[in-house]
């Protein structure tokens, strides 16, 4: 798949299109001329990217909380659509051991409620629930983790994330074993890249640094992630959904993560940034006595090379190059929209 002709003309539904990776992805589908139909609550940060770029010009952008069955379901019978993605959540690990009740009624609840809604549908055909790499249970090793490895994420959010699997894995088996609409769950890692504004992400923390003239905080520079552009998996959900629609066979559980050259420690990844950035930046270690995080994790990506003869398109200094082009486009006052399309055309014509 090296265009997105696939998706012209297609009705398709996205939770949590006024996030960082929906606000992407809206974009790389209003470039492929789907029908879309988004469902959020309002951007999750101010400055947002859904607003920077005017996201909902050209969309139907309803805002709605995932955990409202009764709105949720009006918009989706509505929409008519045909192929669903999920990417409501509460994402972020310190917030979760903040608020976990509003975390597991997000992020497992309403997975339910748009698996709710898919199920009484007659017009979807392809489902995808976009979860992480942190639902598996982690045991700190260094091999990547395969689809077959035990789900048991240790934090509320992780945790949350690990039911939203299993809450998709029993509605697949219950209510869509004879394939009238495929259904998959795509477990991706630690994406980056421009208009990314969350608190507790370290790239996002390394903007604000710049922007402030300080020193950035790293809190915890020997942790290992699976770092890449969020267009990478983006790509691949497109890929998955695209795929399945044509041959319900292609449902199943994928990992989405960078080769393992690209399983950055922070602290190199920070020192990568620094390096791109310029203007004598550097940064601090300085753990901060938080809540429990992973320190190492990684993907095995095996299954979704074999079965779509997949592999990453940008590697991480690629992907650094993109998310700094992108945040000083911002900062001096240029088309966010035109170098966002910038970036897509660029990935998609990127040289495998």
């Amino acid at each position: 798949m090296t265009n997105l002709s696939f998706y012209k003309n297609k009705r398709v539904f996205i939770t949590g299109h006024t996030g960082f990776k929906g606000s992407w992805f809206c974009m790389m589908l209003i470039n492929a001329g789907a029908i879309i139909t988004g469902y959020s609550l309002e951007p999750p940060t101010n400055p947002s990217l859904f607003e920077i770029a005017d996201i909902g010009q050209g969309i139907t952008s309803i805002i709605g909380d995932i955990r409202d069955y009764n709105l949720l379901n009006k918009t989706f019978n509505e929409s008519q659509p045909e192929i669903v993605f999920h990417l409501a959540a509460q994402p972020i690990v310190r917030d979760s051991y903040k608020d976990p009740h509003y975390t597991y009624e997000t992020n497992v609840m309403g997975t339910v409620n748009i698996l709710e809604c898919t199920r009484l549908s007659n017009t979807v055909k392809s489902f995808l629930n976009v979860t992480t790499d942190k639902v598996y249970e982690n045991k700190e090793w260094e091999w990547g983790y395969r689809e077959i490895e035990p789900l048991d994420g240790f934090d509320p959010y992780s945790n949350s994330k690990s039911c939203s699997e299993l809450v998709t894995h029993s509605y697949k088996k219950s209510f869509f074993a004879d394939g009238h609409a495929a259904i998959s769950t795509a477990r991706a890692g630690n994406v980056i890249g421009g208009g990314d504004f969350a608190n507790d992400r370290i790239i996002p923390d390394c903007i604000r640094a710049a922007i402030d003239k300080k020193d950035i905080i790293v809190r915890n520079p020997h942790s290992t992630r699976p770092y890449q552009h969020v267009l990478e998996p983006l790509y691949v959900y497109l890929m998955i959904a695209e795929n399945q629609y044509k041959d319900c066979n292609y449902s199943g559980y994928y990992n989405i993560g960078p080769d393992e050259y690209d399983c950055f420690k922070t602290g190199a990844l920070v020192d990568l940034f620094v390096e791109k950035w310029g203007d004598g930046m550097k940064w601090v270690n300085q753990y901060d006595g938080g809540p429990h995080e992973a320190n190492f994790l990684k993907l095995d990506c095996s299954k979704m090379k074999a079965t779509f003869g997949w592999k990453p398109r940008w590697n991480l200094d690629i992907a650094v190059d993109k998310t700094v082009e992108w945040s000083k486009c911002w900062l001096n006052g240029g088309n966010i929209r035109a170098c966002m399309d910038k970036q897509i055309g660029e990935f998609l014509n990127h040289d495998k």
